[in-house]
Parts: C-alpha cells; structure tokens; sequence
C-alpha cells in the first residue's frame, strides 16, 4: 500500500510555515489520540500517520529531502524509515506539542497514566557515505557496510544494573522522571514541569551497575548492516534507516543510520539529472558518408547508425537510455553530442585530396547551410 503526501495527511499546503506545520500536526494528534479513540484501529493507524508526516516535515533537512524525491528520498518501499513509528517514539519525541507533559487537555499520555511517563532515553544517529556507480544507480543495489556502533548491552539486556535488584525509586520524583516547580511571577503563579535533575528523567537511580557497560546500558561493537539503495539516487541525497543508529543508553529508542550518497564518475558518460550525455567526435569520411558507430551505454556498447553529412553539434536521442526517476516517473534518456575531427596534419596525398575537394561546389557551404549554422551558435547566446 502506497504512503500518502504528508502534506495531505497534515492538511496543509507544501509551503506551509513550521508554525502551521505544527498546529495542524496538534489538531491531528487530538483527534486521533488513542485515549480519545479507546480500541479504534483506523485512529491510532491515523495517529501514527500524522506523527510520521510531522517527523518529516517538521526538520528542514529531511522535508528539503521529501520535497525533492518524495518517499524514496525518506526511505519509501525501500525500507529506508518506512517501518512507521510507534507510540514510544510518538510520545517520547513529540510529547510536548500535546500539551502538559505528555497529554493534552484531557487526555494522558498513551494506555494512560495521567502525565507519569518517564523520559525515555532516544540513541544519537549514524552518518556513513555509499559510493555507487552509475550501474548501481540505474538499477538499484545492495550494499553492505561495516560501522562501529553504541548495542545494547547483552548482559544486563540494556538496563545498565547488575540485576534486578540494583534499582531504586527516584526520592525526588517518586519514579515519575520529572519535578514540578511553582514561581510566583506578576501574573500569578506558574508552574512548570521538568526532567528530574537527580535521575535524569528516568524516574530510577542504580545502586549496583552493570559490570559490562558501567551501567550505560550500551557496549560498543562493530556491526555488519545490509543497505537496498533504489534506482535513480542522486550525488549528495541522504537515506535514512530507521533505528540502526547508535542504542539508546538504558533501554531507550535507537537513532538512525543515515546513508550519504556519493556517486563515481562515469569514465564516458555525464550524468545531467536523469538524463546522461555522451560526447561523440566523428572522424571526418564518416561525417561525410555516414556510418555505424559504437556508442557505450550503462548496459555496455550498442551501435549507432549516422546518416551522411551529418553535422557538428547534431543531438542524437537514445530513448529510455539514461536513468530511471527516483520517484518511478520515467527513465531518462541518453543524448549523443556530436563533434567532427579535423586532421591538423596532413601528408602530400592528403592535402592534394582535399584540394581536388575544395574545388567541388558540393564542398562549399550554401546560404540555407550558413544560416542554419548561424542560427545554431545565436540560439546558444540568446
């Protein structure tokens, strides 16, 4: 099933501000709350779809990503950041849009709990670089990295204790992972809640830490991950793999790993877009008379027919020959520049040829000839 545009799943327009951004993910969030929406599917699928398009759209690197290439550029039916978000992550990340603490008007934080959730701990994101060839680009690939990253512990399975029996309730907070503070101000009284300075939000404090990881929760060990990089990726586009960053300390949410693309250079061919180019120099009998030619192409070499007197600056079109859309809207095409080489040295024979040449009318260019070559070169500068 096809994601929907995350500007429609927010209801607002692709150039919308990060303050109507915002309000239109808070009516959504509202209105698809699971506490509001008790057991109702539909909603809490909606729910996550909103906070999904919010994600996205609310950081200015990840939406300049999704307007230039859509989900693909997100991950889409590649697998990258398509796995969705869970209610964790929802409340963790966007809690304070709600509201309060974790709720808003109402309604408490998901399955409840009137604004006692804990702060739950979110693991830094991993950048590494791909490089791909033009081969790999034009029909996808997988790519498998090597990265040295922040697991969860196996031993204390990313608690950070000894045992179970190596935790105690926050004093300050109860076990909430927060404290609430009131200060009088000209306008009465205010209060405010924050994370618990004493168990840093976690609402419980280690007595005896693990062994392992110096009760972090996390070791760090390298990690072998499998990358499906789609067709038609571009020099400098970023991916994202939802949750193969870095584990987060104590039991949190993993970060992201976001792969950086980085294209070789094609020894014969530019890339232009989802076009390609190739520059052909045309030795000068074959200008003239016409002829087969190789011409090398992403799949390898195919040939080419060139009709007689065929001009310098001539653009001939392989269609479909180029690369395919990142978004799966067409494939480009591969367009054949022509140039024509003039020998700079001649031997006796070759300049007594060209003499005899140049005496012929057919060897002289004509007014509809000039014209047209006049044409080409103002078209340039106009």
């Amino acid at each position: 099933m096809s994601k929907r545009d995350y500007y429609e799943v927010l209801g607002v327009q692709k150039g919308a501000s990060d303050e109507e951004i915002k309000k239109a993910y808070r009516k959504k969030a509202i209105q698809y709350h699971p506490d509001k929406n008790p057991g109702d599917k539909e909603a809490e699928e909606k729910f996550k779809e909103a906070a999904e398009a919010y994600e996205v759209l609310s950081d200015p690197d990840k939406r300049a990503r999704y307007d230039q290439f859509g989900h693909a550029g997100m991950g889409g039916a590649s697998g990258f950041g398509g796995g969705g978000m869970n209610m964790e992550d929802i409340f963790s990340q966007f809690g304070d849009i709600f509201g309060g603490h974790f709720g808003f008007g109402g309604f408490g934080g998901f399955g409840g709990g009137g604004g006692s959730r804990q702060r739950v701990n979110r693991g830094s994101d991993l950048r590494v670089r791909v490089k791909l060839t033009l081969k790999d680009i034009a029909t996808g690939c997988e790519k498998k990295i090597k990265v040295r990253k922040a697991v969860t512990c196996t031993h204390c399975d990313g608690t950070g204790t000894k045992d179970s029996h190596s935790t105690t309730t926050c004093p300050d907070c109860g076990g909430t992972g927060y404290v609430t503070r009131v200060q009088r101000t000209i306008l009465g009284n205010m209060q405010t809640r924050t994370a618990c300075p004493k168990c840093n939000g976690e609402g419980k404090i280690i007595k005896d830490e693990c062994p392992h990881c110096k009760g972090e929760g996390v070791t760090m060990q390298e990690e072998v991950i499998t990358i499906n990089i789609p067709a038609g990726v571009a020099e400098g586009m970023q991916l994202s793999m939802q949750g193969k960053g870095n584990a987060a300390r104590r039991g949190g949410i993993p970060g992201d790993l976001l792969i950086v693309i980085e294209e070789e250079k094609h020894p014969e061919l530019i890339r232009d877009q989802n076009n390609l180019i190739y520059n052909l120099l045309l030795d000068l009998p074959t200008a003239v008379l016409g002829g087969m030619v190789e011409i090398p192409t992403i799949d390898g070499k195919v040939k080419v027919k060139i009709d007689k007197g065929t001009q310098p600056g001539k653009v001939l079109r392989l269609r479909n020959k180029g690369l395919p859309d990142v978004n799966r809207y067409g494939t480009g095409d591969l367009l054949v520049n022509i140039g024509v080489y003039i020998p700079e040295d001649l031997s006796s024979d070759e300049k007594k040829i060209f003499e005899k040449l140049g005496e012929s009318k057919n060897m002289k260019p004509n007014a509809s000839a000039a014209k047209n070559f006049f044409n080409r070169f103002r078209n340039l500068f106009e």
